[in-house]
């Protein structure tokens, strides 16, 4: 028989609100049917399998095997489905101010993918959301190889948090560079949840 204690207490509305905007966040491994419904494309689901594996303060998931090489002047691009084709077009542009910025030169592949997944992650604690990453161009040991940059064009979309990238304007770095956009962290939406539900109870 169970006591009142053992008994879940009943969401309020502004509950309720909250966890419909936190809906999808972050992978819900006890709700397999929630995860279904949703039309994830494989690097999406490789990044959340990575997320649910990766240690909490050092330790990156970021892969560090060989990729494909990209030539030192090609430029990146990136969106995730439900980016704004205006947004995406003002980010390639970059017309967000860059409120955080990371440079990888002199960095190994696996001094790089730590100072990405910390950079990245560092952002969303201070709810930053427009980044720019200075990867380089390689290519000057006469092999043709950008190899931090194909690295990071591999690592970013791993990042649930990235939400699109796109190499810099020349004034930022050219294709040496990369503006990325995050989402909003776990704290802005419930703030912004929480203000909504206050505004529509005024």
């Amino acid at each position: 028989m169970r006591s009142d204690s053992d008994a879940k207490p009943a969401l309020n509305d502004d509950d309720a609100l909250f966890l419909e905007e936190m809906a999808g966040v972050k992978p819900i491994s006890s709700d397999r049917q929630l995860l279904k419904t949703k039309q994830l494309d494989p690097v999406s689901a490789e990044a959340r399998r990575q997320a649910a594996v990766a240690q909490p303060v050092t330790a990156s998931s970021l892969t560090t095997s060989e990729v494909e090489w990209l030539d030192p002047w090609v430029p990146l691009s990136y969106k995730r489905p439900g980016v704004q084709n205006g947004v995406f077009r003002k980010l390639k542009q970059g017309a967000y101010a860059a409120e955080a910025r990371l440079d990888l030169h002199r960095m190994t592949v696996e001094q790089a993918s730590e100072a990405v997944f910390r950079f990245v992650r560092d952002a969303q604690k201070y709810d930053l959301r427009s980044l720019v990453i200075v990867h380089g161009r390689g290519g000057r040991d006469g092999s043709g190889k950008a190899v931090i940059k194909s690295y990071v064009n591999r690592w970013l979309p791993e990042l649930e948090a990235v939400q699109a990238f796109a190499s810099a304007q020349e004034r930022d770095g050219g294709t040496g560079a990369v503006y990325v956009l995050l989402k909003k962290s776990e704290r802005k939406k419930q703030e912004n949840s929480i203000r909504i539900n206050k505004g529509r109870l005024l």
